[in-house]
């Protein structure tokens, strides 16, 4: 009997044609362009070139930049230890050696999931509505699904090590918890300190997003700054915030290095207290709002079922799921064509540098820079999603590239190929699992960043979820929750299964 297998397409091939859907958003995009839109583009582009040097605006800017750097590290501190805590608890490895049961641990992570599964942004604008404007919203919007995120990453580590030295540890006498730290988190230590330190990074766009949305920093002044379009004064606090993060990262891969970011996010706490209390900034405990304009619970109750019934689910997911899959291909599939079509070192670098201002412009703020030049409609949603998070894949491609054995592309070159075939074959193709294995990730995280641009291009359940809290239409609003739950809870085991069958 001949052996039969199962056709897959080439890694390459599966990395590129995600960009296929350029094709129809800029379709969508030219039609309804408008030349007026196209020159407050270019504007703001050039004033990238020209930010304002105005002292009295970079000492206001740089003094919310502050709130949003002490918002970030708070958060990133406090999650980071949660997550740390939650992640051991969690661990079905760990709960099976102590308590020789495995379902505490399960139960555990499943109580995280719906946690994780909202997006920061969203928890930012319910606490908001419980608690009022209050330095804490911002930093718990961001502790909240980033511990339950950080848990589930460290649960999965300790799982996955193999348990031979655990049993030889346990067999020779050695009490569980000293077996656990000695067989178990070795292994783990080094990426998740990696990871702990890319959460910073996250943590700090994170806190300029919830500003975009009101919630303080820096994040208020570039929306108010794009709304008057004043770009230079736009771009100054833009170079800030990338200076901020070039810094924060530098330092993050000193304090890696050397083992000392378990010391810093055990201080960061009581430093960002005090140096709130220099800048005035409200960390004060929050209190739940009185007379807050929720209904009673037999009036929620009964409000459930018809706001189920009111709302239009098929046509809000299908939106929903349209704009992430838009976006993804716009993310994933623009980075390697772009790079495809322009191989060489000295094109790479400026790709690279635009990959840079991609990740660091907020989706919010590119969602708005398009309708300046055309209509709010899905395309420019997905438009804005996938070129803020091409910027980040963009990042992962190059870093990718950067670790391919060159030998390989040379030695097609010498045997007369073409020089775009052989850089196609040579290092695009040996760096294009990594690069999908990413992308599977990315996928999880631009779904649930459809929140973000649906409040502000006026499709799915981002745009309804908004209506609903401003209307203070309390059933609706935890339905809408549920369903984005849910629908980022299917998306997680749908990533997992392609990269299982991978």
């Amino acid at each position: 009997m001949a052996l039969q297998r199962r056709l897959k397409p080439a890694p390459v091939l599966v990395a590129l044609a995600p960009a296929l859907v350029v094709l129809p958003l800029g379709i969508v995009l030219l039609r309804d362009l408008h030349g007026g839109g196209v020159e407050q583009i270019g504007r703001f582009w050039l004033a990238a070139l020209q930010p304002s040097l105005d002292p009295t605006l970079l000492k206001h800017q740089l003094a919310e930049l502050q709130i949003t750097a002490l918002t970030a590290l708070l958060a990133w501190s406090l999650s980071s230890l949660a997550g740390l805590l939650l992640g051991v608890l969690s661990s079905t490895t760990i709960c099976s050696t102590l308590t020789g049961r495995r379902w505490p641990a399960v139960v555990l992570r499943r109580c995280l999931a719906p946690l994780r599964s909202i997006h920061e942004l969203i928890w930012g604008l319910l606490l908001l509505q419980l608690f009022g404007l209050n330095g804490w919203v911002a930093v718990l919007a961001i502790v909240l699904p980033y511990s339950a995120l950080l848990a589930r990453v460290l649960a999965d580590q300790l799982d996955q090590q193999e348990l031979p030295a655990l049993i030889a540890l346990r067999c020779a006498g050695v009490p569980a918890v000293i077996n656990l730290f000695t067989s178990l988190m070795p292994p783990v230590a080094a990426a998740l300190r990696d990871h702990i330190g890319h959460r910073l990074d996250c943590a700090l766009r994170s806190a300029l997003l919830l500003g975009i949305f009101g919630l303080g920093g820096l994040g208020t002044e570039l929306m108010l700054s794009l709304q008057s379009l004043r770009f230079r004064e736009l771009w100054s606090g833009l170079w800030l915030m990338a200076l901020l993060l070039a810094l924060m990262n530098l330092v993050i891969r000193r304090l890696s290095a050397r083992h000392g970011l378990l010391l810093l996010t055990l201080a960061l706490p009581l430093v960002t207290l005090l140096w709130s209390h220099r800048l005035n900034h409200d960390l004060s405990l929050p209190r739940w709002i009185q007379g807050a304009p929720w209904p009673p619970w037999a009036q929620l109750r009964d409000g459930l079922t018809q706001a189920w019934v009111e709302t239009p689910w098929l046509e809000l997911v299908g939106r929903t799921l349209l704009i992430t899959v838009l976006a993804s291909g716009v993310a994933i599939g623009l980075p390697p064509l772009l790079r495809l079509i322009a191989p060489d070192d000295g094109p790479g670098r400026m790709l690279k540098a635009g990959w840079l201002l991609m990740r660091l412009l907020p989706p919010p703020l590119t969602a708005l820079l398009l309708m300046l030049a055309s209509k709010p409609t899905l395309a420019v949603a997905a438009l804005a999603l996938g070129l803020h998070h091409s910027g980040v894949m963009g990042l992962v491609l190059e870093d990718g590239l950067e670790r391919v054995d060159g030998r390989h592309q040379q030695a097609m070159v010498a045997l007369g190929a073409p020089r775009r075939s052989a850089w196609l074959f040579g290092v695009l193709t040996p760096a294009s699992r990594r690069y999908l294995a990413y992308a599977a990730y990315r996928s999880d995280v631009i779904l649930r960043d459809t929140a973000v641009v649906g409040l502000v291009g006026g499709a799915g359940l981002g745009w309804q979820l908004m209506e609903a809290l401003s209307s203070f239409h309390w059933p609706q609003v935890g339905w809408l929750i549920l369903v984005y739950a849910v629908l980022t809870l299917l998306g997680e085991l749908a990533s997992e299964q392609l990269q299982e069958r991978a």
